[in-house]
């Protein structure tokens, strides 16, 4: 029962969860080469991966740093004639992996049961373990998100009929400590100890040393935050928060609203008068009372000319919205 209400609580909430990676990453795991995915954050799923390829396009120094750190740590299970995939497709659906587990850097590192070679792909804060690649024949076109998300159906279907093996160059199989429980593999399940740690310490030669660290070169250019999907979090924080002022706003008495326009900046009062504005123009448009004198004016907020003071904006921009009258921003 216990285990029944453990499975209950940690099973996925992803139909068909995906997952964005930047090339060459992503072929590397659904060809079979890569099999552990690093993360800053533990795995949330267990069972079929579908993977992403992000649309940046790698550039030759990647490609060359990331076939290096695997041409070395294959031969240390013997494999020398890797052949890596033709092509790295960007901004496409390329194949699937099943995730068995997640476990920590350190606990990866120093696993005796797993080939030395899988140790030293322990580069990142959480391991994800992944078994059973699959490609697809023909990778599909579709756009990318954050974390984990769902499959559209339609692309599913498509690709799920698409799919073949990989041929891995060491097919590999995690040892899960219940193979009932499949959250067993996790962080922390691991029990290393020192002695562990010194008999599983893989002796690196001078070449290994370098191709690992120009993997983790590789790997962080995309570590740094991207400008563009900063400033989108910002904004839509910004109107996030913007939303529940206004939804407070409906609630509050006279005073209470002028009380809290002293807490707010000027550029607050511009935003929720536009927000206001717009809203009230849209839902005269569609009423068909829409006309020219009910139209937005857009003006900028100029610092050297007189303006009425915030507390003023805000309190006319609620009245305003509640009236139906519009006002202009000075």
């Amino acid at each position: 029962m216990e285990l029944r209400n453990h499975n209950r609580k940690h099973r996925n909430h992803h139909r068909n969860p995906c997952l964005t990676m930047h090339q060459p990453w992503a072929s590397l795991l659904v060809h079979g080469i890569k099999r552990v995915e690093g993360r800053s954050w533990p795995a949330p799923i267990r069972g079929r991966l579908w993977i992403h390829a992000a649309g940046k396009v790698p550039d030759a120094a990647t490609l060359k740093a990331m076939e290096d750190f695997y041409r070395e740590i294959y031969a240390l299970s013997g494999i020398t004639d890797l052949k890596f995939p033709e092509e790295y497709p960007v901004s496409r659906l390329v194949g699937c992996v099943e995730v068995v587990g997640c476990v920590s850097c350190d606990e990866l590192a120093y696993w005796q049961e797993v080939p030395e070679g899988v140790r030293l792909e322990a580069l990142t804060d959480f391991c994800w373990l992944c078994e059973n690649p699959k490609k697809l024949l023909n990778p599909l076109e579709m756009r990318g998100y954050k974390g984990v998300y769902d499959l559209e159906r339609k692309m599913f279907e498509d690709a799920f009929r698409d799919l073949v093996p990989a041929r891995s160059p060491a097919p590999i199989k995690f040892p899960l400590p219940n193979p009932r429980d499949p959250f067993s593999l996790k962080e922390g399940s691991l029990s290393v100890s020192v002695s562990d740690a010194s008999k599983s310490r893989v002796e690196k030669s001078s070449s290994l040393v370098a191709a690992i660290a120009g993997a983790r070169a590789a790997a962080t250019q995309f570590s740094r935050k991207d400008p563009s999907l900063h400033a989108q979090t910002l904004h839509r924080r910004r109107d996030a928060n913007e939303s529940v002022v206004i939804k407070k706003l409906t609630s509050m008495t006279v005073e209470e609203k002028t009380r809290t326009s002293n807490n707010l900046d000027t550029e607050s009062y511009r935003r929720v008068l536009a927000i206001k504005n717009r809203e009230r123009s849209t839902q005269l448009h569609q009423e068909g009372n829409y006309s020219s004198h009910h139209q937005i004016a857009h003006t900028h907020l100029d610092k050297r000319s007189s303006y009425i003071g915030p507390s003023k904006i805000f309190a006319d921009a609620v009245k305003g919205a509640t009236s139906g009258v519009n006002f202009q921003v000075r």
